[in-house]
Parts: structure tokens; C-alpha cells; sequence
């Protein structure tokens, strides 16, 4: 069995022993290094050669967007980032610098620490490559919108209605798709990403300061808008109504995925039939093929990520086996192609708000 040698970068004692007793319980899991701060994680990274850095944001000397940046520019390993929720934000800019994911701090004994092993013995196989330096972007370098520029009573085009699908690799994906989008873009647009509990909001806020359109953690009953981003917290699952309305479904202890992208896209099938765009992206597992499956079967178009530029193949290539995608496309090319379906095609909604 090939063994998974792993660097801890934390500048708390606590959590570097923590870390360390929950993964070296696990058989083939080895910690080969401990960095109190950023700098010396680059360094270690340098000469051990790990499979896997589960890496902190708030430390001295060099902070962790500072070390991912660095490594992912020099000798690019995956990483893996370990936040608490205040983090949650800066966690997901993090994700734009070349980190994989993102979860929160784990406790003994508890369920968060079985998903720290699971994210650990996934990631450590991911191929990772390295970048050319970017010019970093903040929060704010997107001009924000807080309202849609768009009345119901006032529509120039008949939107159609967005529903994109994703999992590990997402956030990744969305912050490449979504600021991409124009401030007049006129469908409302819905997502399911599969996230950690509690960093909704961070990804509601870290992508709005990225994107020109608006960007909302999803609540319940509210009624859907031309040009406006709807992400679902992963406590509950986001579907529609016959109305076009958002309904969030309780979740349960048996659901696998948080929030589920089959509840999302199925209800989009259902009420939206022919006028609904489904879109599946990266990500680990085959949620979501049974509703873009249903989306198309409804007359409805439906898009996915292709294998070259996803992070894992897996819900994306589940859709196209079952048969449910008719477009396959590369990441860069997915917002175009947003841009271009929502300029053609019926009408979805009339000013009463009724599909």
C-alpha cells in the first residue's frame, strides 16, 4: 500500500497534535513534517517532498495564502486547508490560489474527524501542477451589485433558469464561470455545491466579491430573479417551486450529500421542464446525474465540465454515462455558452412570477 506522507502546517500546538494523532491512527498515513508558520511549510515542502500539506490561514512570519501561493508557484503539492469558520471566507480565496478544499477543524471523536481522513486519502492521488504567478484579486476587485438591475415587470428577454451542480473542485470552478458572467445577464441562476457546514456564507461572500451579478446564500420562499445567484446552504436542500420560488428541504442524517444537487436539478426538471439549463461540474461521487438525466428527458439542455479541466472526474462523468449531458466543454468555455443560452430560447417566466 503506498503510504501518504503528509506535512501539518499550524502555528497551534494543540491542533498540530491533534492532527497528527487522528491521522497517523489511520494505517498508510504517515506525518513526515510540522510547520509552526508559513514560511516553514514552504521550506519543508522543498525537502520532503510530501503527498499532502493540510495547511492553517492565521500564522506568523507567513500566513497560509501566502504559503499556498508559493508552493502551488514552486514545487505544487495538494493541500488540503484545515480553517475554523471566522476563516471561512479567506478560506475560499485560498481555493483560488490552488488549494483542493477546505474543511473545518476537526474534534476527537467526532464525525468531522472521519471526513478529515477521507479528504486526506482522496486529495493525496490528486495531480496537482504548477502555476505561473498570478496577480492576486481581493474580495472587492469585482464591483458589487446588491440588487438585480432587473424588474419582472420590466424584462427585455425571456430568461431561462440555471441550475449548476458541483463537489470538490467546485468553488474552484464557479470563481472561473461565474465572474465571467455580464451585469445584464437575465436568468436567475441556482447552485448546489457540496461544502463543509457552515461555509455557505463564506462562499456566498467570497464570491460576491468576485462576481459583477449578486450573490445570495438561498432562503426559503423567496421568489427567484433575473440575475441573480442563489447558492444553497449545505444544512438544507435547495429545490424550486411552481411559483419561482425557492424551497429549502430539511435535511436528514441519512442524506450523503450536503446539500444534494439530484434535489436541486430534479425540481428544476419538474417545474421548468424544456426552459431549464442544467450544469454539472467537478466533483466526487454521481450526485446530480439522475436530475440532469431528468433534465434532459424534459426537453431541457444540459452542459458538464469536461474530464481535462475538472479536479475529479466523477459527478460530471457519471451524468455523461448515464447519457444525461448533450454538451461537454472546457471550463473557460462555460460561461459563454451561459451567455449565449440565456440570450435565446421562450420564455420561463411571466411578471406574475408563474413558468
Amino acid at each position: 500500500m503506498r503510504r501518504i506522507r503528509i506535512v501539518i502546517a499550524d502555528d497551534s500546538p494543540f491542533a498540530r497534535e491533534l492532527l497528527r494523532h487522528l491521522l497517523e491512527e489511520v494505517e498508510g498515513i504517515e506525518v513526515v513534517g510540522e510547520a509552526t508558520n508559513g514560511q516553514q511549510a514552504v521550506a519543508l515542502v522543498q525537502q520532503l517532498h510530501p503527498n499532502l500539506v493540510t495547511m492553517d490561514l492565521e500564522m506568523p512570519v507567513m500566513g497560509g495564502l501566502e504559503a499556498i501561493s508559493e508552493i502551488m508557484c514552486t514545487k505544487a503539492v495538494p493541500i488540503l486547508v484545515v480553517s475554523s469558520l471566522t476563516d471561512a471566507p479567506t478560506a475560499l480565496e485560498a481555493l483560488r490560489l490552488g488549494a483542493l478544499d477546505v474543511i473545518e477543524k476537526p474534534e476527537i471523536g467526532a464525525a468531522s474527524a472521519e471526513q478529515l481522513i477521507a479528504k486526506v486519502q482522496l486529495l493525496a492521488g490528486v495531480a496537482v501542477v504548477t502555476r505561473l504567478r498570478p496577480g492576486r484579486m481581493s474580495h472587492t476587485a469585482a464591483t458589487r451589485m446588491p440588487e438585480s438591475k432587473h424588474s419582472w415587470s420590466s424584462l427585455h428577454a425571456y430568461p431561462r433558469l440555471f441550475a449548476i451542480a458541483s463537489s470538490m473542485g467546485g468553488p474552484q470552478a464557479l470563481a472561473r464561470i461565474l465572474p465571467d458572467l455580464p451585469e445584464d445577464f437575465c436568468c436567475p441562476i441556482l447552485i448546489a455545491q457540496h461544502i463543509s457546514d457552515g461555509f455557505a456564507h463564506g462562499i456566498v461572500e467570497w464570491l460576491s466579491g468576485l462576481c459583477r451579478l449578486p450573490v445570495r446564500l438561498a432562503v426559503d420562499g423567496v421568489l427567484l430573479e433575473p440575475g441573480v445567484i442563489h447558492v444553497s446552504p449545505s444544512e438544507a436542500h435547495l429545490t424550486v417551486t411552481s411559483a419561482s420560488r425557492i424551497a429549502l428541504l430539511p435535511r436528514s442524517a441519512q442524506d450523503i450529500y450536503h446539500p444534494s444537487c439530484d434535489h436541486l436539478l430534479l425540481s428544476v426538471a419538474h417545474w421548468f421542464g424544456a426552459r431549464a439549463i442544467g450544469i454539472i461540474l467537478t466533483g466526487m461521487g454521481h450526485d446530480g446525474a439522475a436530475g440532469m438525466l431528468r433534465i434532459r428527458e424534459r426537453g431541457g439542455i444540459t452542459l458538464a465540465q469536461d474530464e481535462a479541466s475538472s479536479m475529479i472526474f466523477g459527478m460530471n462523468q457519471a451524468a455523461i454515462r448515464a447519457g444525461a449531458i448533450q454538451r461537454i466543454l472546457p471550463l473557460e468555455a462555460m460561461a459563454g455558452e451561459m451567455i449565449r443560452l440565456s440570450r435565446s430560447g421562450g420564455p420561463v417566466f411571466t411578471s406574475g412570477g408563474q413558468p
